[in-house]
């Protein structure tokens, strides 16, 4: 059972992380420091108040523009957030403990990878590595993995992905395959050990296959160059894939 308090608190934390991702998300692809300075407009450069920052409801009140100017505020801030109080909401309500803040965290760095790789084909190591130390580490209080299990999803996860990219790079003469994906699969390998990698590599791949086929679908162009973010499938599917594998495999 979900706990009330729990989860509203869940909630509210993840809007909050949201709202911070969503910048991050934002800027820091563009080379923009999401720490430096106070938070402004785009459009007019007004620097932003307690009242224009908080999270889903200043967006909601003022219509999703700037009060001053209208000049329109990406949705992206207002996805993100949401989706991140409910990650929250669901992490913290069911697991009122450790447990809890653990998939809460996991959550919220899953979903910022998978719009930065869904937008800029990005996995930057500053996200997948503290991604994987929290596995070996927090991730403890969230799956029953034993250590060793997660050493080795760690260390196979990296080296699949490896060795797909540099059988590529040696056979076609370019890259296929970003380093970013490897380690994201070994930092997902740290939380979930080796046994569900085959079961999130699957979800993966079929997700990516179904996105080709859509886009074919839609009459887009498809070419043998054309890019598809893993890593971004890697991200929705590791939940899944972990749930699928503790399932078959008891």
């Amino acid at each position: 059972m979900i706990e009330p308090l729990a989860a509203l608190s869940g909630g509210i934390a993840g809007a909050i992380a949201g709202s911070f991702l969503a910048t991050l998300i934002l800027r820091w692809p563009q080379g923009r420091g999401v720490m430096r300075g106070r938070s402004a407009c785009d459009g007019c450069g007004r620097t932003l108040g307690a009242g224009d920052l908080v999270p889903l409801l200043s967006a909601m009140v003022h219509w999703g523009k700037c009060r001053t100017c209208g000049a329109r505020i990406d949705p992206l801030h207002g996805r993100v957030e949401a989706g991140c109080a409910m990650i929250g909401a669901l992490a913290v309500g069911f697991a009122p403990d450790v447990a809890g803040v653990g998939w809460a965290l996991l959550g919220w760095i899953l979903l910022t990878l998978a719009v930065l790789d869904w937008r800029h084909f990005w996995l930057p190591d500053a996200l997948t590595l503290p991604l994987a130390f929290l596995g070996f580490t927090l991730g403890l209080w969230v799956t029953d993995a034993a250590l060793t299990d997660r050493a080795i999803g760690a260390a196979v996860g990296y080296l699949a992905l490896l060795a797909v990219s540099q059988g590529y790079r040696l056979a076609r003469g370019r890259e296929g395959l970003g380093l970013g994906d490897a380690k994201l699969l070994g930092a997902l390998g740290a939380w979930f050990g080796w046994q569900a990698l085959p079961f999130i590599l699957l979800l993966a791949a079929g997700m990516g296959l179904l996105t080709v086929a859509g886009s074919m679908v839609l009459g887009k162009m498809v070419e043998r160059t054309t890019q598809v973010p893993l890593g971004t499938f890697l991200a929705v599917a590791a939940v899944p894939g972990w749930w699928l594998s503790a399932l078959l495999l008891g």
